[in-house]
């Protein structure tokens, strides 16, 4: 925390209707006039929050934060019909269209990584650079992890998750939870989704924190974490297999840093390396005493320091 920016309030926000279904929030913060930067929170789900402002140093960045579809202030909450990563990408579109940013600065965390590298890769032209934390690509191996992998190194934690579906379907816990997050009965997927986040923010750092476990069985958070990270696992984030390493040559022209913690349970280092090893021109940064979190303090340190690097971006005028 030591490492952040002093708390800011936006100076704009609003909503804005994406289609017939879902309406997005957005703000604006730091200086109007300032090096544009977007932050794409995690999950899918996660929401922001105002503590994602920090990262940036108010006085150079208009920061712009938004929730994604179904997350946070974004309604409807939980909603996983129309929601893929093309449209997320559509969407950041709009947003970028609608406050007339030609590039900016591209900042994503976990899921929030997955979604700036599909998005540059969609529209490397209007981004500046990356800043990418806990990098989760997605991909078939990374599910099977995030399902029962974990179990190596939180067993008790895994159990937990295990046994909130019935012994005899424990067999394929994603369907398992699937068949229960998208029933049309609140109070079973509900439940679920419960479960789902309780499992995730128990493993979120390298010391689990309480109040990290507290925030992610809430009802706010648990029902967009829950219902959206299953739907996009399930679907493989909408993407071929592999797809954002095989198209990393749309963006290495661009500049970008990498920071993973060596203790990321949710999403082990060996993307975060296999990334860097397909784009050895950004830079590369393993923090030795951090887990997944960005709020972890080596994590926190290192993702200023980028955006403090950034600063320097010639491009921008």
């Amino acid at each position: 925390m030591n490492s952040l920016f002093p708390a800011i309030e936006p100076y704009r926000s609003g909503m804005l209707e994406v289609d017939d279904l879902h309406t997005l929030y957005w703000e604006e913060s730091g200086n109007p006039e300032g090096q544009p930067v977007l932050f794409l929170h995690g999950g899918p789900g996660g929401g922001t929050s105002p503590l994602h402002r920090r990262f940036f140093d108010p006085a150079h960045y208009r920061i712009v934060l938004f929730d994604q579809r179904g997350a946070g202030k974004s309604t409807p909450l939980g909603e996983y019909r129309q929601n893929t990563t093309q449209l997320l990408i559509d969407d950041i579109e709009k947003i970028r269209t609608m406050l007339a940013i030609d590039q900016w600065l591209v900042f994503g965390g976990s899921w929030g990584s997955t979604l700036a590298l599909a998005y540059g890769q969609a529209f490397p032209e209007h981004c500046l650079g990356f800043v990418l934390r806990g990098i989760f690509l997605c991909t078939k191996s990374e599910v099977e992890w995030f399902v029962n992998g974990m179990k190596w190194f939180y067993p008790e934690v895994h159990q937990r998750f295990a046994e909130g579906v019935p012994e005899a379907e424990r067999g394929n816990l994603l369907q398992a939870y699937v068949k229960r997050l998208f029933c049309d009965d609140p109070a079973i997927y509900t439940e679920a989704a419960r479960h789902w986040s309780r499992y995730e923010g128990s493993c979120l750092f390298l010391k689990p924190q309480a109040d990290a476990i507290e925030n992610f069985e809430s009802d706010t958070v648990s029902l967009g974490i829950g219902r959206l990270e299953a739907h996009y696992m399930l679907n493989g984030a909408f993407m071929e297999e592999d797809q954002l390493i095989s198209n990393i040559g749309k963006i290495r022209h661009l500049p970008a840093v990498i920071v993973q913690g060596r203790y990321d349970v949710i999403c082990p280092p060996v993307s975060a390396y296999r990334l860097h090893q397909a784009w050895p021109e950004a830079a590369f940064h393993m923090v030795g005493d951090a887990g997944h979190a960005a709020m972890e303090p080596g994590i926190a340190s290192c993702l200023v320091e980028a955006t403090e690097q950034f600063k320097q971006l010639r491009c921008f005028n």
